[in-house]
């Protein structure tokens, strides 16, 4: 007869495909099955920071998390009103400033300085120009790669430690 143990429970609501392929990547090398922890990814489909604040609040209505994050760009939507709704609902929100590939490029110690459509296409040369696959992650963005980068990037840090690592 298995032996039931309790699992922490913790849902991330990425702010489009490409934060979601990146966390489900980051769920893998620090969540593997069995490890304690149930994690859950979502998606909120874009629309700025305040539609993934107000998208989280209503995936967290309808199940129980012990711990709930939001990982979102800061340059569109981004507010301290925002920031005061996430805090009052426990959502602890990884900021991508000013964007997630803005966010993604500095981890690779690349340039991260330009417009966000440039970034997007500038980050999407090392990842097979497909940054919505959890796979093209692994390349660049290895177990190696993210404990380097916690300590430059203080979302990287509070993700990792959203896994327990």
């Amino acid at each position: 007869m298995a032996i039931w143990k309790a699992q922490r429970t913790l849902l991330i609501v990425g702010e489009g495909y490409h934060e979601e392929a990146f966390l489900s990547h980051v769920k893998q090398i620090y969540a593997p099955r069995g490890c304690g922890l149930a994690v859950t990814i979502k998606n909120a489909r874009g629309k700025g920071a305040m539609h993934v604040v107000d998208w989280t609040i209503k995936q967290i209505a309808n199940a129980h998390f012990d711990v709930v994050a939001a990982m979102l760009d800061t340059d569109e939507g981004w507010s301290p009103n925002v920031a005061k709704q996430a805090r009052k609902k426990k959502i602890q929100i990884l900021p991508s400033d000013p964007c997630f590939d803005a966010l993604m490029l500095r981890l690779l110690s690349a340039n991260a300085e330009g417009e966000a459509k440039a970034l997007k296409k500038k980050l999407a040369t090392f990842l097979g120009s497909d940054p919505t696959q959890r796979k093209n992650y692994a390349l660049h963005f290895g177990k190696d790669c993210l404990e380097a980068g916690r300590t430059r990037e203080p979302t990287i840090d509070a993700l990792l430690k959203l896994f327990g690592a």
